[in-house]
């Protein structure tokens, strides 16, 4: 029993003495190496009480961190979908504002595949002939040509793009009204062809759909020029043109009927 108030009788002295001399000694120069002496073992002691208050409070503060790390994950995924709303709102809130100004009826579809061969070659779209879908149709987006149907099923369809070397449509400079013909190459650029070499046309320029096309309704945008060379072997001129759709990121487009609404 006396080993048991002696130790205490002794931690009691250590963690008392120092004070006692600091508050009644501060100029007595012995108090204070007795201070020091005395503090020093009672950091000594902290330290492995420091390590086992570490150890007995880990487990309830991971558990802790956990929580939080799953709810921040959560409120992350929420953001993420409120973002994708909002900007699906933008592009439907577009499109329609396009389709309102245009004389011509059409069909809004969605994007639902693709050529991983061939990205920016063609498409495929989740309408066909159940709306009124058929081969040749243009297809558009609000800020210019996309490509036009090559195939249709029941309630799909496929859209070769602007860029597809296999793409044709007349074209006209917006600015000089010089017209030539317009197609897609392998590198995703558009040439304008068969501009006479006294063509008055400037890098810079927008290129529209002409009336001279078929298929696809006049003044529709489809890219601008970025270079004007002389073509080989014949007296005209060639122009590189950039489109004005990044056909990478589309996900809704629009097919037109190129028959005037009559409403």
């Amino acid at each position: 029993m006396w080993r048991k108030y002696f130790k205490q009788a002794l931690y009691t002295g250590i963690l008392v003495i120092p004070f006692l001399i600091l508050f009644f000694h501060p100029k007595n120069y012995k108090g204070a190496v007795l201070l020091d002496a005395v503090a020093q073992p009672v950091s000594w002691l902290q330290v492995p009480a420091f390590e086992l208050k570490k150890l007995f409070f880990y487990r309830e503060t991971y558990e802790e961190y956990r929580r939080y790390k799953q709810q921040n994950e959560v409120l992350k995924a929420r953001l993420i979908a409120v973002k994708e709303n909002e900007l699906a709102r933008e592009r439907f809130e577009l499109i329609q504002s396009f389709r309102n100004n245009q004389n011509y009826s059409s069909i809004l579809a969605n994007v639902i595949g693709r050529d991983p061969s061939n990205w920016n070659a063609s498409l495929v779209i989740n309408k066909g002939k159940a709306e009124g879908v058929t081969v040749g149709q243009p297809v558009v987006s609000p800020l210019g040509v996309v490509g036009r149907i090559a195939e249709v099923g029941h309630n799909t369809a496929k859209v070769i793009l602007v860029s597809d070397p296999s793409f044709a449509v007349a074209a006209v400079d917006q600015r000089s009204r010089e017209n030539g013909l317009l197609t897609g190459t392998l590198q995703g650029m558009l040439h304008l062809q068969y501009l006479t070499d006294k063509a008055d046309v400037k890098v810079g320029d927008p290129v529209v759909t002409s009336r001279l096309s078929t298929a696809f309704p006049e003044g529709i945008i489809i890219g601008r020029i970025e270079d004007v060379e002389a073509a080989e072997n014949s007296n005209t001129v060639e122009c590189l043109v950039e489109p004005v759709v990044d056909l990478s990121e589309l996900e809704e487009v629009i097919v037109t009927t190129n028959e005037r609404d009559r409403n």
